[in-house]
């Protein structure tokens, strides 16, 4: 049975999970467009951490960050190597759209990469009712990112 509950970004499984991602987007993009989050950020207090596990082991990870009232961004969604293609990213990000509802938020905002390595993203924010936006919070004009938005009713679990 697959578990999504909030979790520690400083654990020793998800500290590898969260380095892979780190290393991928280095990989895949210039540096100055590099928006991910160590695990060290991830803790901070303005944002809420998630890991989707089997048994012991952990299948994926993401995050939720307050921007201002009732607006949020998607962070550090990432499935691990060994769990794609069993809808664990999709599972997580219904489980993060449902908790924001709940939380009030009205709009939830992310970026994702422009590159074909982060089409898989675009499509799974896409059919969980995302669309492309203009830049937010403090991102800028960038050809490597695309920034996405999700109007949310609050009231809809």
């Amino acid at each position: 049975m697959i578990r999504i509950d909030r979790d520690s970004p400083g654990r020793g499984d998800v500290q590898q999970l969260l380095t892979d991602h780190l290393a991928d987007m280095f990989a895949t993009s210039p540096a100055e467009s590099v928006h991910a989050l160590d695990s060290a950020a991830l803790a901070g207090p303005a944002i809420t951490f998630w890991t989707a596990r089997e048994d012991a082991q952990v299948l994926g990870c993401g995050a939720l960050k307050e921007l201002q009232r009732g607006q949020g961004e998607i962070k550090s969604m990432r499935t691990a190597p060994h769990a794609r293609g069993r809808g664990i990213a999709s599972l997580l990000l219904a489980h993060i759209l449902a908790q924001a509802r709940l939380g009030g938020y009205d709009r939830l905002y992310l970026e994702t990469g422009s590159q074909d390595f982060f089409a898989p993203a675009r499509r799974l924010y896409q059919r969980h009712g995302f669309s492309i936006c203009p830049p937010f919070a403090d991102y800028g004009d960038d050809p490597n990112s695309v920034y996405m938005s999700l109007a949310l009713d609050p009231g809809r679990t």
